[in-house]
This record gives structure tokens, sequence and C-alpha cells, in this order.
């Protein structure tokens, strides 16, 4: 019995633990600006690195669709099923709530039977191109923190390429192109992002795997975001803090996971065969039941509130900095020129604050953010930047800061402020060290504490 018991605790522990495998247990969750603390001077103010939550950014965008008119349903007109081109028994009609498909059905609650969703026209001026520009903006500049996904209610395109735009829709760069042959359609070698590394991540790539035709289960397209995230922090984004450091000093890869716009170019409907059947068109268009982008306002690590008021996002900035991604010092704050904050040191990074202008000592000396020496992308830093201060950029762990230029860390600890364990690096840090074990407070424990709470008389 007490066997059993015991037996049944160890899996409930088994399962809690394979549930939070996926969550680093150091995110860094960077939701606190500033908080109050005490020292030998009294209550003062302690500024560290924060950004908003990760949310569905889909509720505050903007679509537009090009041509405007390609929705279907004015003239009210009848389509076929792709897999049945005598199955003609479907109509779309603009003037009846019923039967028609516009484009805010793509971003409605899903998991309503039928489902919902917006429909081109159908490709009946062949041999003409049916070609739609589905354009996603948001007027606000934007970080992706999960995968894009685009579920289709007809078969998935035969081509299509998803691009963006960080300049508000002014020019555009491709972010993935899909085709059912990548050679043919764009002159590319089909790849997927398996196929990609730490040093190719940012390679623009056509990929196969989500453009085959028709099938009841493959409607789903995807642009793997956390795929690329995990080159850095690992197949279970545990290791943050090498996200965090590219992220911090590589400005091509932050770029590429920021847009303010998004693109979807559909350039071929899904068709099935080889050869297009003229005989009947009407099974031939696009049609999109869902699209999911989930990311945050970029605040440039000075904010946790994102509002949205008057159809339009705003950074609610801290650390005495202004502008619509809190990207400036506001007035009589310009002591230091405005630097971004930084993720690191993980788990409460650096605030960089903008400090109070002082006009009276003449000429104002130089400050410098912090710059982890972080290569992997063969990005250098050409700043000679002030490592550690007594001021904002504090050594970690009992460091201490020699000359501005080095933290002489202890034995225990290494790192630019002596922010990680040195047993780390070595891969020796045993159950000693704390690794691999939930934090305390965590839900795990706190569960399996109930559990033998509740298991205790039994099993002692």
């Amino acid at each position: 019995m007490y066997l059993s018991r015991f037996l049944s605790i160890h899996a409930l522990w088994v399962t809690v633990s394979s549930v939070m495998q996926p969550y680093p247990l150091v995110w860094g969750h960077y939701d606190v600006c500033k908080t109050q603390i005490y020292t030998e001077e009294g209550k003062v103010w302690d500024y560290m690195a924060c950004q908003p939550e990760s949310t569905d950014m889909t509720k505050y965008l903007k679509v537009k669709l090009d041509p405007p008119d390609i929705t279907c349903g004015d003239p009210p007109e009848t389509f076929c099923a792709m897999g049945n081109p005598y199955m003609c028994n479907n109509e779309c009609d603009a003037s009846t709530p019923e039967l028609a498909h516009p484009p805010e059905l793509m971003f409605d609650f899903e998991g309503r039977h039928p489902s919902t969703f917006w429909q081109s026209a159908t490709w009946k001026e062949y041999p003409k191109p049916l070609q739609v520009n589905i354009t996603l903006s948001w007027s606000k500049t934007i970080e992706l923190t999960d995968n894009i996904v685009i579920t289709f209610e007809s078969g998935r395109p035969d081509q299509m390429i998803l691009e963006k735009s960080l300049d508000y829709g002014r020019t555009w760069q491709p972010y993935q192109y899909y085709a059912t042959d990548c050679l043919d359609a764009f002159h590319m070698d089909p790849k997927s992002v398996k196929d990609l590394s730490q040093h190719t991540v940012l390679e623009i790539i056509c990929t196969e795997e989500y453009s085959t035709g028709y099938m009841t289960n493959s409607k789903i397209i995807h642009f793997e975001i956390k795929d690329r995230f995990a080159f850095f922090a690992g197949p279970w984004l545990r290791n943050m803090a090498s996200l965090y450091g590219q992220l911090d000093t590589t400005k091509k890869l932050r770029d590429f996971f920021t847009v303010t716009d998004l693109r979807i170019r559909l350039l071929r409907p899904a068709v099935g065969e080889i050869f297009v059947d003229e005989l009947h068109l009407a099974r031939y268009f696009y049609a999109i039941s869902d699209i999911k982008v989930h990311g945050r306002c970029k605040c440039n690590l000075h904010a946790t509130v994102c509002v949205y008021d008057n159809s339009k996002l705003t950074c609610e900035c801290e650390h005495n900095t202004t502008g619509p991604d809190c990207g400036k010092c506001k007035k009589n704050y310009q002591g230091r020129p405005w630097s971004p904050g930084s993720y690191l040191p993980i788990p409460k990074g650096t605030a960089n604050t903008c400090i109070p202008s002082i006009s009276s000592i003449g000429n104002l000396p130089k400050f410098n953010r912090i710059w982890p020496n972080i290569s992997s992308l063969e990005v250098s830093n050409p700043k000679q930047a002030n490592v550690c201060d007594n001021e904002l950029l504090h050594c970690q762990n009992g460091g201490t800061c020699h000359n501005n230029v080095r933290c002489l860390c202890p034995a225990a600890y290494t790192g630019i402020l002596c922010e990680k364990l040195r047993c780390e690096e070595a891969g020796s840090c045993g159950s000693d060290s704390g690794q691999g074990a939930p934090p305390p407070g965590s839900p795990a424990l706190l569960l399996l504490a109930a559990v033998l709470g509740t298991a205790s008389p039994l099993l002692f």
C-alpha cells in the first residue's frame, strides 16, 4: 500500500515536471520597471528593465485587402468544393449576413461550427492570375513572441509569400516563401527551419512543408518564431540568457523579430493537380478562417504597459523616457544619451534610465550602455562602453567594479557582471547548485507539498 502511494506521488511529480519543462526556471519576465529598496541612505528606487506582456496582437490591427473588391459576394456567386467540382451548393452573398465572408472573420473567435472565414472571389477570370495582398497594420512597432499561424478554410495556396515592414508599410522585405515547388515558383531550393542554425537564422527560405493541396487535416501555415528562438535558448527555451544576450547586442536579430506591418501575398490558389480545370473554375479561391499573431509593443525595455486608445497603441513609458516606443529622454532628463534597456543581467536586466540634465558643469560626461560581448552572429560592437559603475551597472553576487571596465567576481561566479555560476559554463553544476530544481514557491513545489501533506499520515 505504501509502495503504491509512493509510486503515485512519483508519477505525479514526473507529470508536473514534464508540464513545466517547456518553461525556463529563470525566465526573467521583466514585468516591473522599478521597486523601492532600503539602503544605508534610506529608501531608494531600484530600476530594472521592463516590457509589456505578450498578447494576441490581432485585437489591435487594421486589415487591408488589395484589390479592395476581391472579397466574394458582390455580386453573389456560387463556389464549389475543391475535392469535388460537381458539389457546387455553396453561395457567397455580401448582402446576406449568413452568407457573407468579410475580412474581419479572419480574426473573430474560432471554435464554432460551422467555422467563420473570409473568402475571395473565385478564379473566374483565369488565366489572369488570382492574386490577393492581405496587409495587417498596427501603426506601432511590435515584437513577435510566438509563431504566426494562418488557418485556411480552403486548400493551402500553391504559392504564397509572407512579408514584413519596419517602416509602416513604406518598404517591404520577405519573411518566408511558401510553394508546392520552390524551384519552379521562386527559383529557390526548398528548406525548412530545421535546416538553419545560429549563424543562418536570418536567412530567408522557401519551404514546401505547408503548401500541399487540399487535405482535411492540412489547412495550417506557420512562420516559426519559437524554433528560431531555440537556436539560442535551446529546444525548451531554457537558456534565455543566451537569447536575451543576442537580442541585446545584435540589431539585425532584434529587427528580424520586429514589425510594424505584415503582408500575406496569395499568388496562386490550391489547384490540387498539375493543370487548372478550366471547366470548373468556381472550385479555385482563397478562404482563411483564422490568423494568429502573438507579440508585444516594443517599448525598448522602458515600460510594462501598452495602452490602446483612439485605435492606437502607445507605451506608458518609465525610466524618464518618452515617445511612442519610449525612444527618447524626457525634457530635463538628458544628462546622458538615451539608450534602450538591457535584458542582462538576468533576471532584472539594466534599466539605462535617463538622468536629470546638469547644465552647471559645462560639458557633460559621456555615458554608455552595457554591451555584453556576445558575437555568435559575428556582429561586433564598436562602442567602448563602461561595463560597470556604482550607479546603475552594479556587479552582481558580491563582485566589485574595477575602473569601470570589468567586474572582479567571487570564485564561484563569472560573466560580464558576475551574473552566472562558474559551474554552469563547465556543465558541472550539481544538485547543490539548485540546477534543475523548481524555484521556491513554484506551482510544482506547492502542488507536490500539498500532496505530500495529504499523504504524510500514510507514508510516515
